[in-house]
């Protein structure tokens, strides 16, 4: 092969190489990138367990996991709107039904079955911090998010500010060998973080549990009863994201899951037991601090009963004493001429003290039986 040749192989070399490098095609127009919407969170290709480099649109990340082998695509979406959730379900091949589901939020925990793609939805739960309770305060706020489980995609869908998914990703992506598990990977690191959630707020919520006790309890300053109620009613929204859980973490554990198509693989078994478990610890603990409330509401109640009781006591007793002056001035006051005491010298001065009499003898009596 003579010189010139060689030149010329190597000059289309390099050029190929360029229009590679520069996405162009034979016509010579740039092939534009194609970004993500900003409803994407982030999305990945994650092969044997180990993200590939870049974060691509989502429909070249699916279809690279469709050819690659032990590949599948994680896609993070937090409050899409309708048009991207369309393009996102013609991509994947998503149900009708599950779009629609997936554009609304306050769904109830469950797992359900479309085709070949299963719905995993949870509640999120975040703790709000406050200086002091008040009728007003919010103490827990709660979102949800729904897990969208393909053979080779794993799509989360996140409403609400709480239950950020970003710090579980980077988790997951630190242990390659749970994440080589593939789709159902993603779904048991969202469940274990949202569980984890659970029994952290429960420990907030028991710190306030506390001081509301205290306060109820306390000699000089008891606890205004619309604080209790408020702080009942938040535990009441926490107990719906909570406990409506069980039923589709035990679903996870009963069906066959051996090729992975049907529910979690049984290499993924054993960990999604170890979650079933924690949120066994969490339901405990919120069902426990819903009957403390009841039981400090209703202390509560038989508080102001008693209380109440009580200033009743003290105004009968006031009245029975002013009763007594009023009964003897009434008397004395008819003006008749047959009177005994009328033409007494010391008849004024005799009545008050008779008045001063009754009264202070009505007055220890009250005191020495409590009422005063």
């Amino acid at each position: 092969m003579d010189q010139r040749a060689v030149r010329d192989r190597a000059g289309r070399g390099v050029r190929a190489l360029a229009r590679r490098l520069l996405g162009r095609v034979e016509g010579g127009s740039p092939t534009p990138r194609r970004s993500n919407p900003d409803a994407v969170v982030d999305c990945a290709v994650y092969v044997n367990g180990r993200r590939e480099p870049g974060r691509p649109h989502y429909a070249d990340a699916y279809a690279h996991a469709r050819r690659g082998r032990d590949a599948f695509v994680w896609l993070g979406l937090h409050e899409p709107g309708p048009a991207v959730l369309a393009a996102v379900g013609r991509t994947f091949g998503l149900d009708e039904l599950i779009v629609e589901q997936a554009l609304a939020d306050g769904h109830r925990p469950t797992v359900q079955r479309h085709g070949p793609v299963t719905v995993l939805v949870l509640r999120t739960a975040g703790y709000v911090e406050h200086d002091e309770l008040t009728d007003t305060s919010e103490v827990i706020d709660t979102g949800d998010v729904m897990v969208l489980l393909g053979n080779r995609f794993a799509i989360t869908v996140r409403h609400g500010a709480t239950g950020a998914l970003r710090s579980v990703r980077a988790d997951i992506e630190r242990r390659p060998a749970l994440l080589a598990a593939g789709p159902w990977a993603v779904a048991y690191a969202v469940c274990a973080r949202m569980v984890d959630t659970y029994l952290e707020v429960a420990g907030h919520v028991e710190r306030d549990l506390e001081r509301v006790e205290e306060a109820v309890f306390a000699r000089d300053r008891a606890a205004d009863i619309q604080h209790i109620y408020q702080l009942k009613r938040e535990v009441v929204e926490f107990k719906r994201a909570v406990l409506p859980l069980q039923a589709p973490m035990r679903t996870l554990l009963d069906t066959d899951g051996s090729d992975g198509s049907d529910g979690p693989p049984r290499t993924l078994h054993r960990w999604f037991v170890d979650v079933d478990g924690r949120l066994s610890r969490a339901v405990d603990r919120v069902a426990a601090y819903d009957d403390l409330l009841t039981s400090i509401v209703q202390s509560r109640l038989a508080q102001l009963a008693v209380e109440q009781n009580n200033d009743m006591r003290k105004i009968a007793a006031w009245a029975a004493i002013a009763a007594t002056q009023t009964g003897i001035a009434g008397i004395y006051g008819m003006n008749f001429d047959h009177m005994p005491e009328l033409a007494w010298r010391y008849g004024y001065a005799g009545a008050v003290a008779l008045m001063a009499l009754a009264a202070l003898a009505l007055y220890r009596l009250f005191r020495r039986s409590g009422w005063l």
